[in-house]
């Protein structure tokens, strides 16, 4: 893989499952310098992760929080994942965290790191429309599974692992809904502006880097494909 901009929406459980993930992070960060020096550009968007839940979580038990009070905690902890993110790329990213798609214009530094607009939505979505403003073809999603399935594995033993679909079909398993902390394989708003936009998602377990780099090279990996 040379000379390619791939977009990224790196799931906050991999940045943050419990405490700050630093083996994770440390060789997330040496896999995209390899493709930098490939001359290959990278626009990663950040979720929330178990910092974003626990707030959540404890402003629900103190107040009455709308859903749109709720995202918006949401969208301050990935703030904070995603000025972190930049940070730890140092002069390989650009200077600021982006939050408008039309901002990405102009500029040419190989690493980009993207934040959350608004509430109402995931950075599943925003990854859809960052890709959507350089015209790239899919989004690669990073998270905790190996696989989508048809159903919550973790409640049903006979859920079936999806390998290859297409939006018409993969939307059906979705909730028809964005809720704040929303606990599903990819955001329904995103999928149904994908399938808009006929971008490919690739849904990948981040923590198997190897399997990351099979999916850059273009060969057989373990994972989702959504197109």
């Amino acid at each position: 893989m040379e000379n390619k901009t791939v977009v990224i929406s790196l799931g906050g459980s991999l940045i943050v499952p419990d405490e700050v993930d630093i083996e994770f992070l440390s060789g997330f960060k040496k896999l995209i310098e390899e493709y930098v020096s490939k001359k290959c550009r990278f626009l990663i968007i950040t979720g929330g992760g178990r910092t974003c839940r626990k707030y959540q979580a404890a402003g629900r038990k103190i107040a009455d929080l709308s859903d749109e009070n709720v995202d918006w905690i949401g969208i301050a902890s990935l703030t904070l994942n995603a000025e972190f993110t930049k940070i730890i790329f140092g002069d390989l990213a650009h200077s600021k965290v982006i939050i408008e798609p039309e901002d990405l214009k102009g500029i040419e530094v190989p690493v980009i790191i993207g934040g959350a607009k608004e509430p109402g939505h995931s950075t599943d979505f925003d990854a859809v429309e960052f890709a959507n403003q350089i015209k790239a073809t899919s989004v690669v999603n990073l998270s905790n599974i190996d696989y989508a399935y048809d159903k919550d594995p973790k409640k049903f033993p006979d859920a079936k692992k999806i390998e290859k679909t297409n939006w018409q079909e993969f939307r059906k398993i979705l909730p028809e809904k964005w809720d704040p902390g929303l606990n599903s394989p990819f955001d329904p708003i995103a999928a149904k502006r994908a399938e808009e936009l006929d971008i490919e998602v690739a849904i990948l377990n981040g923590k198997n880097l190897d399997n990351l780099r099979s999916y850059f090279e273009g060969k057989d990996f373990i994972g989702t494909v959504i197109k």
